[in-house]
């Protein structure tokens, strides 16, 4: 078997190292490029810069086309009704022929005689898995109700609740109770108990829903029931999957020709709270969603993120989720890919995982816990150096061209993460700054700003597409928070400034120093009634 796990600090390498250091490095670079340029050459350099913000104009443009075609393809596929699409692949033809089936089901089924469905949907199993640290009732109860509320046999779903020693009494309390209150409703459920200090893990939820995975694991093997046809799904303590998610899910599964080598990553999408966050959260949140929905149209792009789904049997392959890192939703991607040699793809499931937006007990909390959710997400660039390591190991198999293609990927989104923004907004003011008797150097900055002034016509897609998300209007509010939820949107610039990039810049920096993350900082959660 490939060696999947990331090694530990001890044991990296100073190759190992290099690649740890490289977005970093990179990032880094990029900012104080254009203070060498301005001050040797400003004149290629407003070429340069010109040229950069061209680029991202027209990347701005591709994304608001693909955010107007992510919210038709959610809510046209939040509108079927999933179950009948189901029940036509366990019958192996159209029952429903007079109903709006769409083409491609129609296709899905009339491919069935010669590509049988790898199980029937009857056979399927789902095993919930929720990871639970610190969170109130409040937050929890709200998750498991969201699961029973699916239009889905609840009797083919096994409930995993899945909580830290390291939480305290009282959420062991709060588990068992909730387990004894809501076990009927489900073929079983049970609360797992993570041990606190298990030699070799970080402090972090994939210890957590590993640990857990082994308990499924040994219940499956107790019920005789094939980890084949099981899929597993992990929740976070605030995510509500859609009503029509283990349909879709179960649909999507069954269709796969082997469901071993493929993730499922329905789309996180942060609005449970959106009303009760302030407006910087509010913005963050929104552009999360968004990013996430055009993610979702681009299945070369897309990784493991925050909720999703896997095979149990592919699980077991490899050995659940790294309990040595603190993004083990991302990095399961690159696990499975190099347990598999490279034959692993995530497929998207258009439905929403429901989640909240940063809310914490104060305001200033509330600031400074979305900073620490964002540097935690950050953190994905360590897995620069794993993907290399693996990838350039001597007798590697994966796929070269596909590796390199991935890799690149990889870099360039958290280079693009900690610098984009910066560049855009910061570096068409430096040439005048340090040559300001330069011609070019004083027009840039208007040149500049007249793109960027376009480019913001953008903004008006994402505030439309950001109303239709809104759930309904607490009735703790008035309708002038109507207008907030508009007039927020002048914070953008703020929000990518000190939040997105200073977070990526911050995490590329820690690990080029080799101050590891050791520890997943649960991001706070507050409920506001």
């Amino acid at each position: 078997m490939t060696n999947i796990e990331i090694p530990y600090e001890k044991d990296r390498s100073w190759k190992y190292r290099l690649w740890e250091i490289l977005p970093g490095a990179i990032s880094w670079s990029v900012l104080i490029a254009p203070i060498a340029f301005s001050i040797f050459n400003p004149n290629l350099f407003a070429v340069f810069i010109l040229a950069f913000l061209l680029v991202w104009f027209f990347k701005g443009i591709v994304m608001s086309i693909r955010s107007i075609q992510g919210y038709r393809m959610l809510s046209r596929q939040q509108a079927l009704n999933w179950q009948l699409l189901v029940d036509d692949l366990e019958a192996g033809k159209l029952t429903h022929p007079h109903g709006k089936n769409p083409k491609w089901h129609i296709r899905n089924v009339g491919r069935l005689v010669e590509y049988p469905v790898f199980c029937q949907p009857s056979e399927v199993y789902h095993a919930i898995i929720i990871a639970t640290y610190n969170e109130s009732r409040d937050i929890l109860e709200p998750t498991i109700q969201s699961v029973l509320a699916s239009k889905y046999d609840m009797k083919k779903v096994i409930l995993v609740l899945a909580y830290e020693e390291r939480g305290g009494s009282q959420v062991e309390y709060q588990a068992n109770d909730l387990i004894k209150e809501y076990k009927s409703n489900f073929k079983h459920a049970f609360a797992i108990k993570h041990p606190d200090n298990i030699p070799g893990e970080v402090i972090g939820k994939g210890g957590n829903i590993t640990f857990a995975g082994r308990e499924l694991q040994k219940y499956l093997e107790k019920s005789k029931i094939n980890p084949e046809k099981v899929v597993v799904t992990t929740l976070d303590a605030d995510n509500r999957p859609h009503q029509w998610y283990l349909s879709a899910l179960t649909y999507t599964f069954c269709s796969t020709e082997d469901p071993r080598y493929v993730s499922y990553q329905p789309i996180p999408i942060f609005t449970n709270n959106i009303w009760d966050a302030p407006a910087p959260m509010r913005v963050i949140a929104t552009g999360n969603s968004f990013w996430n929905i055009v993610l979702s149209l681009r299945p070369h792009m897309l990784r493991n993120f925050s909720s999703h789904a896997q095979s149990m049997a592919a699980l077991i392959d490899t050995d659940f989720w790294s309990v040595r890192t603190i993004v083990e939703d991302g990095h399961q991607f690159w696990r499975t890919y190099f347990r598999f040699d490279g034959k692993h793809e995530v497929y998207p499931i258009f439905t929403p995982i429901y989640q909240d937006a940063v809310l914490a007990d104060n305001y200033r909390r509330t600031l400074k816990a979305q900073f620490k959710q964002l540097q935690r997400w950050a953190w994905g660039a360590s897995d620069v150096a794993y993907v290399a390591s693996k990838g350039f190991a001597k007798g590697s198999k994966v796929p070269r061209i596909d590796f390199f293609m991935k890799l690149a990927r990889l870099i360039d989104g958290h280079v693009s993460w900690a610098t984009a923004s910066l560049t855009i907004l910061v570096a068409p003011l430096i040439p005048a700054v340090i040559k300001p008797d330069n011609f070019v150097a004083n027009q840039l900055p208007r040149m500049a700003s007249t793109i960027q002034t376009i480019a913001l016509s953008g903004l008006f897609v994402s505030l439309l597409l950001s109303l239709k998300f809104l759930p309904p209007r607490p009735e703790r509010y008035k309708k002038h928070r109507n207008i907030f939820m508009v007039v927020q949107w002048v914070l953008l610039p703020i929000t990518t400034l000190l939040y997105n990039s200073a977070a990526a810049l911050y995490s590329q920096t820690r690990l080029m120093i080799g101050k590891y993350m050791g520890k997943f900082d649960v991001t706070e959660k507050a409920v506001k009634k």
